[in-house]
């Protein structure tokens, strides 16, 4: 039995998929459990458990845990810190066999990381466990493009904030993630473990407006936001001005490469997925 946070979403649903392709035993932990019926129809234990008292029992018998938490964009990420406060509790309390944690590229730096802070606490405060731990810095999600193609259907341009459009940044699609967390919870491991992922190449904006192309059959032009722009853009987007200063940050990190991989003492694995299969399916 494995236990698995958020289930119904990309990564926690790929991270069950494969482990029932494998054979195992899944227990989803959802907040919600209306919205898992899909899963309890494949024979998955799905409990409740709203970052509380509830997740000990949740991580109990078991041959090990996945955990993430949701993006977070309040000042101070304090939801977030609460999330991790349970989740640490319930590690400790539970002590399962090994944990794996979905952090984030950069997480392993300390100080202008926007959004990405969060997965520094995240490693901060579960890295001293003692529980065999595998934190998983992530790039940026391949599907976070979904947000541009209605956009994109109708103007024929893919406005980015990560600039400049012709460099390359890490990228990997949310199934890989799951995959590979899914694999390295089949292992066995002594301490902790810092692995990035990332596609099978690094992909450029102008590579996702190729793609983009590619999979909407029209001609697409990619266009980079002025940078004097970006914080009205986001609050014509629905983000406002008081919670945006934290993405700003993360997408001046990624431009500045900041934020990249590299970071001494990490493994290294990449996806199979590559960005046009990966566009392709969010267009169909």
């Amino acid at each position: 039995m494995f236990a698995v946070m958020g289930i119904t979403g990309n990564v926690g649903g790929a991270v069950a998929n494969a482990l029932l392709q494998h054979g195992k035993k899944v227990r989803g932990i959802v907040r919600d459990d209306s919205k898992a019926q899909a899963w309890k129809d494949k024979s998955v234990e799905v409990v409740n458990a709203n970052y509380d008292g509830h997740l000990i029992a949740a991580f109990t018998d078991v041959e090990g845990v996945f955990c993430m938490i949701p993006p977070d964009v309040v000042p101070g990420f304090p939801d977030s810190v609460a999330r991790i406060v349970a989740i640490k509790k319930a590690v400790l309390a539970a002590k399962p066999p090994q944990a794996v944690f979905l952090s984030s590229i950069g997480g392993e730096k300390a100080s202008s990381l926007g959004l990405v802070t969060t997965a520094h606490i995240l490693e901060e405060e579960l890295g001293g466990t003692r529980v065999p731990s595998a934190f998983l810095r992530a790039g940026s999600f391949m599907e976070n493009i979904s947000h541009s193609i209605a956009a994109v259907r109708t103007t024929g341009m893919y406005f980015s904030f990560y600039q400049p459009m012709e460099d390359p940044i890490p990228l990997v699609a949310t199934e890989d993630v799951g995959r590979i967390a899914a694999e390295i919870l089949l292992q066995a491991w002594q301490g902790n473990r810092f692995i990035e992922i990332s596609g099978p190449t690094y992909y450029s904006p102008n590579d996702v407006a190729a793609a983009l192309e590619k999979a909407l059959d029209r001609p697409v032009t990619g266009v980079a936001f002025p940078r004097e722009t970006w914080v009205d853009t986001l609050a014509q987007h629905g983000m406002p001005a008081e919670r945006s200063g934290a993405y700003v940050e993360m997408v001046d990190s990624f431009n500045s490469r900041w934020i990249d991989f590299g970071a001494p003492g990490t493994e290294h694995i990449k996806g199979t997925i590559d960005l046009v299969t990966a566009v392709k399916s969010l267009t169909k």
